[in-house]
């Protein structure tokens, strides 16, 4: 992250703004940190360090059917929190994700077949370097029902 990046998001964080994914320099960053709300509120156990694209407004990540974020929305537990940055693994980070900026999203299924492959393709840009083994992958698992794609909405 840069310097005038990371004094941006630092400053907005400070003043407890609400904020849009553009101003936690979302595009810049290679991972965002999900972790689905209770319905108390209270984050779950379940966190995760993922790939993401976003468009417009919306952020996109492709996950298998059974990972408890795509559970969490098949069960009306939508909103999410989200943390943009890279600091590795989750549970090697000792929880440094969790100091990055963040904001609290809602979260649904995409299921249109047309969207799904608009998006791969911005994946596949964003992640060149993967691409050729994740992929098919995500493509596959679309097609198939072993993965989803999520749409997270800025709350």
């Amino acid at each position: 992250m840069q310097r005038r990046t990371f004094l941006r998001n630092s400053g907005l964080l400070l003043a407890g703004t609400a904020l849009p994914w553009t101003a936690l320099a979302a595009d810049e960053s290679e991972l965002i940190y999900l972790s689905p709300l209770k319905s108390n509120g209270d984050l779950s156990s379940c966190q995760a360090e993922v790939w993401y694209v976003q468009d417009g407004s919306n952020m996109y990540v492709v996950t298998a059917s059974s990972a408890w974020r795509a559970r969490a929305i098949a069960q009306g537990l939508s909103r999410t929190q989200v943390w943009v940055g890279d600091v590795g693994p989750w549970q090697r980070s000792g929880g440094s994700y969790k100091n990055l900026p963040a904001m609290q999203a809602n979260g649904s299924r995409v299921e249109d077949a047309a969207e799904h492959a608009r998006l791969l393709e911005k994946f596949g840009a964003k992640y060149a370097s993967g691409w050729d083994s994740w992929g098919p992958r995500f493509r596959n698992g679309l097609a198939d029902g072993s993965r989803v794609m999520l749409r997270y909405q800025p709350a």
